[in-house]
């Protein structure tokens, strides 16, 4: 019966309390045991548990007043974005939560304007507001501004003490409508995640749109036209329940005998093998990734190991995508791309936790579009692989429209950031004390430490949230890096001619901390072409060859040094530097 089901999701600002609501949700439904319950339950990951952030979606059904209620807890970080976009195809309705201390952030912003594209029911909460700190009155002026909803429409919470609980849970059976579908018409299901499951093979989380799924049915699915069997259906409360069915309007997950989650992508419609529909759900975008990095193994003998860890970990995340890439200072590797800094970060975790493998990352960076003189037009994902400039017409680089929320008296500050980062303000509007500054700037400059910048900038109270806007052409120029004479690939970087200068000097600066001196000089150099524009050296280790000279003529002292200063020359023709992998990733380094 689908009126006796709301599905519903919750959104909010990194931090603001979503997961702590999930958890006193459960507990007063009864979905988990006392003795089970832990802060955070749905966080199952030790990273997320760890860093306090939710990095997965996860759905789980609970009951209460006769009506199943579906959540879907979201992540609230602007990397995992798609995860949010993804979970609320699934929902009628959003639980809005918003911390009562902080009030408005810009990832909030985000995600209000991602539901309200879906057409959702949405719920504000006001969370902490037992907390000394807490304005309840200013937050909820802000609120009433961005939704246009009443005083009596926000619900006001302590999701830690439980406060005010049972009025959500009301909420969502009076005010989120019931889902919408035909269960006499053939069967269609959204899937919005997918994992590969050592034991069971490929698990999706799907939604039940029309029709309906039973066990041991043969499933089609409608982009990859893999097909499949249903070895078993049920609905999670956190954990796997196995059903008989899945009706129109619920939420669950179907456990295949399919052996890779690329036959069952996210976003793709599950049809019955034997009564098809010719319709597919409208889906998802194709997620694109914009930030670069090679991982390498330290070892090359792990190579092989590394390939199969990223092919499993890439199967329940649908917004990597990975290319073999090979260089002659950190031999195999691959490319892989992310959707920002803290993809990258958790991604690196995972594989060296998860997968016991040690590994040295490049620097990160974006992608760039270049028009040839022959007219052809190509991407490239790092600098390494940039043709000759005399056959490059023009090369363009990716700009995001990104937007900062910040208390009124750090607008100037963030100003003067924005714009050292060749970044344009576009707009610049108030809610109540805070500011919303919204600004086109380049990828590439806002990669490496933007985000850090921008909080020390704004003691901490800043918030941004971005989206790719398109490609722009710009004066480009590659930089190389030069150690002993020879060209080290794996630390060219793209940047603009205006700042490259200032990038060489800075970078063979940090070059000459992190490279070990030899017993012979070394000269670290940046160019652009074949003109030098910065030079460090690391100045010899040196053997006091006089020591054993007492008295006697100057010329005895001069002979030695001399032959010293042979032996070093000669050393220094065949000697080689290593360069340690912290070398690699010298731009992520703090000043």
């Amino acid at each position: 019966m689908s009126k006796n089901i709301r599905n519903f999701c919750i959104i909010a600002h990194i931090d603001h309390g979503k997961s702590t609501l999930a958890d006193r949700m459960m507990e007063m439904t009864g979905t988990v045991e006392e003795r089970d319950m832990k802060s955070q339950l749905l966080d199952s990951m030790d990273l997320e548990r760890e860093k306090g952030i939710t990095i997965k979606l996860k759905p789980v059904r609970m009951n209460y007043r006769d009506t199943d209620l579906n959540l879907i807890d979201t992540p609230g970080h602007v990397d995992f974005s798609y995860e949010v976009s993804r979970s609320l195809q699934a929902c009628e309705g959003a639980i809005l939560v918003v911390d009562a201390s902080q009030g408005i952030q810009a990832q909030t912003l985000a995600n209000v304007y991602l539901a309200l594209e879906q057409d959702l029911t949405i719920i504000p909460v006001l969370n902490k507001v037992d907390l000394p700190a807490a304005d309840v009155p200013r937050v909820s002026k802000e609120v009433i501004n961005l939704l246009g909803c009443s005083e009596e429409d926000i619900i006001k919470i302590s999701a830690k003490t439980g406060e005010n609980v049972g009025q959500v849970l009301d909420a969502i059976i009076d005010r989120v409508p019931g889902p919408v579908g035909d269960k006499d018409t053939p069967t269609r299901a959204l899937i919005f995640d997918s994992y590969y499951d050592d034991y069971r093979g490929v698990v999706l989380y799907v939604r039940v749109v029309d029709g309906k799924i039973s066990k041991s049915d043969e499933i089609y699915m409608m982009a990859t036209e893999a097909r499949g069997i249903a070895l078993e259906i049920g609905h999670l409360s956190p954990d796997m329940v196995p059903d008989q069915t899945l009706d129109t309007g619920e939420i669950g997950y179907i456990v295949t005998n399919l052996k890779t989650t690329r036959d069952a992508r996210v976003g793709d419609t599950v049809t019955l093998g034997r009564s098809r529909t010719d319709e597919p759900l409208p889906g998802y975008k194709n997620v694109q990734p914009f930030v670069y990095a090679g991982f390498f193994p330290v070892s090359n003998e792990d190579y092989n190991d590394l390939k199969d860890a990223i092919e499993k970990l890439s199967m329940s995340d649908s917004a990597l995508q990975f290319e073999p890439e090979n260089s002659p200072v950190l031999g195999f590797g691959v490319r892989i791309g992310f959707l920002g800094l803290l993809h990258m970060d958790i991604v690196r975790e995972r594989l060296e936790r998860e997968y016991n493998l040690d590994l040295v990352v490049t620097n990160p960076s974006t992608d760039y579009q270049l028009t040839l003189v022959n007219g052809e037009d190509i991407g490239i994902k790092s600098a390494s692989d940039l043709p000759d400039v005399t056959k490059i017409i023009e090369i363009r680089e990716p700009w995001i429209r990104g937007e900062i929320v910040v208390p009124n008296e750090y607008i100037g500050g963030v100003i003067q950031l924005i714009v050292s980062k060749r970044g344009q303000q576009k707009n610049l509007s108030y809610i109540d004390e805070r500011a919303l500054i919204s600004f086109d700037a380049p990828l590439a400059n806002l990669l490496t430490d933007f985000y850090d910048q921008l909080k020390s900038v704004t003691s901490g109270y800043g918030s941004f949230n971005y989206e790719l806007s398109g490609y722009q052409s710009e004066d480009l120029v590659r930089v190389d890096f030069y150690v002993a004479g020879e060209i080290v690939d794996a630390l060219s970087v793209m940047c603009h001619r205006s700042e490259a200068q200032s990038l060489g000097r800075e970078i063979v600066k940090k070059l000459r901390d992190v490279i070990p001196r030899q017993n012979f000089k070394v000269a670290l150099q940046a160019a652009i072409g074949g003109r030098f524009i910065a030079r460090e050296d690391l100045s010899a280790y040196r053997k006091d060859v006089t020591t054993g000279l007492y008295g006697g003529d100057v010329s005895r002292k001069k002979k030695v040094l001399a032959k010293q200063a042979k032996g070093k020359k000669r050393m220094k023709r065949f000697g080689k530097v290593d360069i340690p992998s912290e070398a690699f990733t010298v731009m992520l380094k703090r000043d």
